[in-house]
C-alpha cells in the first residue's frame, strides 16, 4: 500500500504537454472549506504555487487564515515553554519521573510548534512540502467533457451511498480504501475500474515495513531513472446523503504485486506505473474492454526503485 508520497514539483509541465486545464476554482473553493480548515490537510508546496493564480479575496481570506495559525500557534508555544520551564525548575530542587516526562513532552511540543511557525514565513520550498497522507488533498488529472482537467481530490476514496464513517474501521483504524488493489477492482471497485478514471503524478512513495527487531521502519522509494511516476488511479465525487457535508471528490492509487526490489525490502505491494503512451487510452476507458485496461497494468514501468529509510 501507499502511505504516502510526493507530489511531482513540475506538475504544471506534465499539465501542458497533455494539454489539460488547472481547475482553479476548485482549488479556491476547497482553500475556503468548511472556514478553511481543509487547508491544514493541502501540502504546503500546492498553496504556495498555486497562490498567486487564485482571486485576490481568496488569496487575502488564505492569508487572513494562516495569521491565525500563527496567532494560535504562539499562544501554544507560550504555554508549552511555560509547561517546560516549570518542570525543569522541579527536576533542579527534586528528580522526578513526572517532571523528567513533562520536559521531554514540553521540549518536543516546542519543537513542532517552532517549526510550524518557521514553515509559515519559509518562501524556500523543501521536498517535504510536496508530500501528503492518506486524507490529504492531491491534484489529480481526469477527463472531463472532450479535454482533460486538473482538479483537487481527496486521497481515500469513499463510496458514493457510503457513510461518513465509512472511511475507518470497527475499531476506528483508517480503512485502506486509499489504494485499490488490482485483485479487487471488479469487486469492490466495480463502479470506478472502466468508468472513472485519473492519474496522479509523484516523484517518490513510502511505504511501513516490518524491520529486523519488529519495529516500524519507514522507506522511501524513488525509481532509479528519477524519472516521475505516472500512478493509475480510481475516482468518484462522493455526496452527503444528509446534506451536511460539501460534496468530496475523492480517489484511490490502484496497487499490485510487488516489484522485486520493494518486495525484497519488505513490502507487499507497488502502486500501478503506467507508461506516458497510455495516457489517453487509461484516462478514456471503455466499461466493455477491461481487458484492454489489464494490458496497461502488465506493459506498466519497471523502473528499479531504490530505497532508504525515510528521515
Amino acid at each position: 500500500m501507499c502511505y504516502s508520497a510526493q507530489i511531482h514539483s513540475d506538475y504544471r509541465k506534465m499539465v501542458r504537454e497533455v494539454g489539460a486545464i488547472m481547475d482553479l476554482k476548485a482549488f479556491a473553493k476547497l482553500w475556503l472549506q468548511q472556514n478553511g480548515l481543509e487547508r491544514k490537510k493541502i501540502p504546503k508546496a500546492l498553496i504556495d504555487t498555486l497562490r498567486p493564480d487564485l482571486p485576490p479575496e481568496v488569496a487575502q481570506a488564505m492569508d487572513a487564515m494562516l495569521a491565525q495559525d500563527e496567532q494560535d500557534w504562539q499562544q501554544e508555544l507560550f504555554k508549552q515553554s511555560k509547561r517546560k520551564a516549570d518542570n525543569e525548575r522541579k527536576l533542579a530542587a527534586k528528580h522526578t519521573k513526572t517532571a523528567e516526562t513533562e520536559v521531554g513532552r514540553a521540549s518536543r511540543k516546542v519543537d513542532q510548534l517552532k517549526g510550524w511557525i518557521a514553515d509559515l514565513h519559509r518562501t524556500e520550498l523543501k521536498p517535504r512540502d510536496w508530500q501528503f497522507y492518506p486524507q490529504w488533498w492531491v491534484p489529480v488529472l481526469i477527463r472531463e467533457g472532450d479535454g482533460y482537467v486538473v482538479r483537487p481530490m481527496r486521497y481515500q476514496l469513499r463510496q458514493p451511498g457510503k457513510p461518513a464513517s465509512s472511511d475507518f474501521t470497527r475499531t476506528g483504524q483508517m480503512s485502506g480504501t486509499y489504494n485499490a488493489r488490482r485483485d479487487n477492482l471488479e469487486r469492490y471497485w466495480r463502479h470506478q475500474f472502466g468508468y472513472t478514471h485519473g492519474l496522479m503524478v509523484v516523484n517518490t512513495f513510502f511505504e511501513n515495513v516490518e524491520g529486523p527487531d519488529r519495529k516500524n521502519v519507514r522507506l522511501q522509494f524513488r525509481p532509479k531513472t528519477g524519472e516521475p511516476m505516472l500512478v493509475a488511479c480510481l475516482w468518484a465525487n462522493w455526496t452527503d446523503p444528509e446534506g451536511k457535508e460539501p460534496d468530496m471528490p475523492c480517489f484511490a492509487a490502484i496497487t499490485d504485486e510487488p516489484e522485486p526490489e520493494v518486495a525484497a525490502a519488505g513490502h507487499d505491494r507497488t502502486i500501478i506505473n503506467i507508461k506516458p503512451e497510455h495516457l489517453e487510452a487509461w484516462l478514456n476507458p471503455d466499461p466493455q474492454r477491461l481487458d484492454a485496461l489489464y494490458a496497461i497494468f502488465d506493459d506498466k514501468r519497471h523502473p528499479y526503485y531504490e530505497h532508504r529509510k525515510a528521515a
